[in-house]
């Protein structure tokens, strides 16, 4: 399977990713296992998965099938954070302290001591962007993540947040944005007034 970059790193990925929204939730152990051996087989080394996907199940099973079926280094781990429905309803979050403390569980899940990239899985109007984009810098000085990213967000939120990080001296420039684009939806995320969409970078996600 072709390798490519993403954006300006030198991250290497397969150019399909092995999407894992239904991993512990419609997938078992036994399917996923399956997904994951066809995929490595292929060439693929790109897995996505998510804190909130099955609030945590995803990367449990993620964990799990990495230690028995590929080697840590023969994958991309790929995770994100922002998103929960542990409280019976969808809850969006973007605090630097809920982002970190939500990075160290998937962590734990994942059963790892880094992931190689990291993004924030919403944007969250009322949270200042700028204390968002901190829980990124500290996930890459403190050895957590290897590149960090954000997702779902509208282009002008993309732009906000670039500008930031390229604006303010050591701060870590973001390596990627990822958004949904699959069969059912080959549309960008409409922005939160309902105005204007993100035309950037689209990462196709198979699950």
């Amino acid at each position: 399977m072709e390798q490519r970059v993403v954006g300006a790193t030198g991250l290497s990925v397969s150019r399909l990713g092995l999407g894992t929204m239904t991993w512990g939730r419609d997938t078992d152990e036994h399917e996923a296992r399956d997904q994951l051996i066809a995929f490595a087989e292929a060439g693929g080394t790109l897995i996505d998965t998510a804190a909130g996907y099955g609030d945590g199940a995803s990367e449990e099973l993620v964990g799990r099938l990495i230690r028995d079926v590929v080697s840590r280094d023969e994958v991309v781990l790929a995770t994100k954070a922002g998103i929960s429905r542990r409280s019976g309803h969808r809850e969006t979050y973007a605090s630097r302290g809920r982002l970190l403390s939500e990075l160290d569980a998937s962590l734990r899940r994942l059963a790892v001591d880094h992931v190689d990239l990291w993004q924030v899985h919403t944007w969250v109007d009322g949270v200042p962007v700028e204390e968002t984009l901190t829980a990124l810098d500290l996930a890459v000085t403190s050895g957590r993540a290897s590149y960090v990213g954000i997702s779902n967000y509208t282009g002008w939120q993309t732009a906000q947040a670039a500008t930031w990080q390229r604006a303010v001296p050591g701060r870590t420039v973001l390596a990627s944005t990822q958004m949904e684009y699959s069969m059912l939806n080959r549309s960008p995320p409409p922005s939160p007034s309902g105005s204007g969409s993100s035309r950037g970078l689209r990462w196709a996600e198979a699950s």
